[in-house]
């Protein structure tokens, strides 16, 4: 299954698998479908493609890259977009171009939103006329379900991503509470006054905040009091 990178080139955090085995399910199950396209962006971001077949690389990525075409036009309106006969439509002059000349003489790109995310599922056909039903098909289903299930893959990835950085704090603390009593007795000010100068100090530096505050409790604060001091007036 070929994946094709997108418009801006980026590595896909999306499963490209679960786009590949998308693309293949769609054409298995779609009548007279010689082929199918999957492309998802999220966030403005293009993520990579998947094609069931190489030939359909350049329909898919002429499309993206020039932002003219059926799947810009799915994207755009959040509904299908229909090319019954390429032979005799004109819309797009690019694509009917390369989609003629790959043999391909209709095809119909299905979008699906969620949450900031629109995947599309573009199915081809070397006959006109004959996906004239696709949008009410098992390629719908096939489409529907894979976006929720996308959208619930961010979802976890985000709260792992949650989870480390609460662990991550979590273990930093002790440390973080040293050095913000160390501020506290070379400035004289409370709790909250030294975590915000400890953090200050952070970003100044470019430096994590678990970094400067070891440091800190490692020196004791020798050396940063003229520091502190300024920071605090």
């Amino acid at each position: 299954m070929p994946m094709l990178p997108g418009a801006d080139g980026p590595e896909s955090t999306l499963p490209a698998r679960r786009l590949s085995e998308l693309a293949e399910q769609a054409l298995r199950c779609t009548t007279e479908c010689c082929g199918v396209g999957v492309t998802v962006t999220e966030g403005g971001q293009v993520h990579p493609a998947a094609v069931t077949h190489p030939d359909l690389s350049g329909l898919v990525s002429a499309q993206l890259r020039s932002g003219d075409g059926p799947i810009p036009a799915a994207q755009e309106r959040g509904a299908p977009v229909d090319a019954g006969d390429l032979l005799h439509d004109d819309r797009w002059p690019e694509y009917r171009a390369l989609a003629l000349d790959s043999g391909v003489r209709a095809s119909v790109t299905l979008p699906f939103r969620r949450s900031g995310l629109t995947l599309t599922l573009t199915l081809f056909s070397f006959r006109p006329g004959t996906l004239d039903d696709a949008g009410c098909g098992p390629a719908q289903a096939l489409g529907d379900l894979a976006a929720a299930g996308l959208v619930r893959d961010r979802h976890y990835r985000a709260a792992l991503t949650e989870l480390d950085h609460l662990g991550e704090a979590l273990r930093t603390r002790p440390v973080v509470d040293q050095a913000c009593g160390i501020i506290m007795h070379i400035v004289t000010c409370d709790a909250d006054r030294a975590f915000t100068l400890l953090r200050r100090v952070s970003q100044q530096s470019n430096r994590k905040l678990a970094e400067v505050a070891a440091a800190l409790v490692q020196t004791r604060g020798r050396g940063l009091e003229d520091e502190l001091t300024a920071l605090a007036e």
